[in-house]
Order: C-alpha cells, then sequence, then structure tokens
C-alpha cells in the first residue's frame, strides 16, 4: 500500500501520482530493470481510475525515466543517457588514436557498445541525400546502414550515403569494419581531409516502424539527424542520415563567440 503525493495543492491527482512514481525511480525504490507497478496495482494503491492511472504513467513516460514495451508493460530504464559532444567526437586525434565518434561517446560514459551493420552496397541517392552530396536523385553511391546498441538496447540507426566516385577506390569502405577511426579515418588516409561536419536536427514522433526498431514506444520522441561532412576541397563526401531514441542523448554545442 503506497502512500499518495500529499496535498490537493500540487496540481491535478494525476500529476501527484505521476510525481511520486519519477521521485521513486530517482530515490532508487524503483530500481534500474525493475517494473512500474501495473495499471490495476496503482488503481488499487491510490484509489482512483483507470483513466487516472492511464494520464499518470504518461508523465512518467514523458520524464524519460521508463519504457515502455507491448505485452511488458513499463520498465526503468537502466542506463544514462549518451552526452554528444559535437566539439568533440569528430575531433582528428580520436580518428587517429582509432576511436570512432560514437565508441568514443560510450566509453565516455561508461556504457557497453555494440555496432550492427545492416547493409552495405550500391544504392541509388535518395533525393535529399543526393542534393547535399551535389549529385542527381537516382545517381549511385555506396550506403552503409548500421544499428547501434548501448548496453544491449537499440539506440540509433544509421545510412551513410557516400559519392561512388569517392569510396571505388577505397576498399576498406566496402567492408563491414572498415578499421580504426572508422570511415573519415579511412577518408583522410586517402586524401580527403576534413574542414567541418554539419549538422541539422529534427525532433518528431516515432514511426511505427521506427519504434519496432528502436525497441520504443509507439509514438516515443525520436531525433532525426543528417550530417555532411565536408572537404577542405569544399566537398561533401559523405551525408549520414541518422535516428535517434530522444531520451537517450543530450546534444552539447560549444560556439565560439569570436570572428
Amino acid at each position: 500500500m503506497g502512500t499518495a503525493a500529499g496535498g490537493g495543492a500540487a496540481g491535478p491527482r494525476y500529476v501527484q501520482i505521476a510525481e511520486e512514481i519519477v521521485q521513486q525511480i530517482r530515490a532508487g525504490v524503483l530500481k534500474p530493470g525493475d517494473m512500474v507497478p501495473s495499471e490495476s496495482e496503482l488503481v488499487d494503491r491510490y484509489g482512483v481510475s483507470g483513466g487516472t492511472i492511464r494520464k499518470a504513467m504518461a508523465e512518467v513516460r514523458a520524464s524519460g525515466l521508463v519504457e515502455t514495451r507491448h505485452g511488458k508493460g513499463s520498465i526503468v530504464k537502466n542506463r544514462p543517457p549518451v552526452r554528444h559532444r559535437s566539439s568533440d567526437r569528430f575531433r582528428r586525434s580520436l580518428r587517429q588514436g582509432g576511436q570512432a565518434a560514437y565508441l568514443a561517446e560510450s566509453a565516455q560514459s561508461g556504457a557497453t557498445a555494440k555496432v550492427s551493420v545492416l547493409y552495405i552496397g550500391p544504392m541509388e541517392a535518395p533525393e535529399d541525400a543526393a542534393q547535399r552530396l551535389g549529385v542527381p536523385t537516382g545517381t549511385q553511391v555506396l550506403a552503409r546502414r548500421r544499428l547501434y546498441f548501448r548496453n544491449g538496447v537499440p539506440v540509433e540507426t544509421a545510412t551513410s550515403y557516400l559519392p561512388w566516385d569517392v569510396v571505388k577506390e577505397i576498399p576498406e569502405l566496402f567492408a563491414e569494419n572498415p578499421g580504426g577511426g572508422g570511415i573519415y579515418a579511412r577518408l583522410e588516409d586517402h586524401g580527403h581531409e576534413f574542414a567541418e561536419f554539419v549538422e541539422t536536427l529534427q525532433a518528431r514522433p516515432a514511426s511505427k516502424s521506427e519504434a519496432s526498431e528502436l525497441a520504443l514506444s509507439q509514438g516515443a520522441a525520436v531525433v532525426h539527424l543528417i550530417r555532411e561532412a565536408r572537404t577542405t576541397a569544399g566537398l561533401v563526401v559523405e551525408v549520414c542520415d541518422t535516428l535517434m531514441a530522444a531520451d537517450q542523448f543530450v546534444f552539447e554545442y560549444r560556439i565560439p563567440a569570436d570572428d
């Protein structure tokens, strides 16, 4: 038997219940991997309707502390977000040290990372990627599609599109493991020195198939990130189309204040 969140001045009843459940998670009463009590258990505990509990659980899910899986209920998450440091994660020193960006990020946060390669091979460039690469839509490019895991849970998908004229002389880019430092290191090995990486981000609800691939609740938030890798010669040699579970990533950008 639980204790209701205090007083009536804290807002609607479902908000009070949600706040108590969130506090239990943050205090460790509900630990990572634990199941949140079921709707019927919470109805009995708080003496409210199922509709009130469903509203409360919607608030709890919005906190990013639980994930809901069909047929299993809500589970307390067991991993902190990866912190993206845009000014750090593509440093040349990391590539030269054999670290690709995602693995470096995960190592910094103490997580176990895994990358599953879903497809490597020729593909007709979709419209947006073709436009960014400066080639006609449908032009043959090399596509590399990956699924990224953190502590065994899928958190990100990414598809890289690379110009065929650039990659045809770099056999490592057709391999599942392109070697230490990832594809950016191999591109630089072959004379494509990077000047900058430009990213565009948009938050939106996941589609049904996206939610399934990333093991998210239906309608959960994702971040759609598109990155252009630009060389000192002014060429875009990769467009990376990435979809990320929004609650697993924190974006931190360092913006110089000088001219």
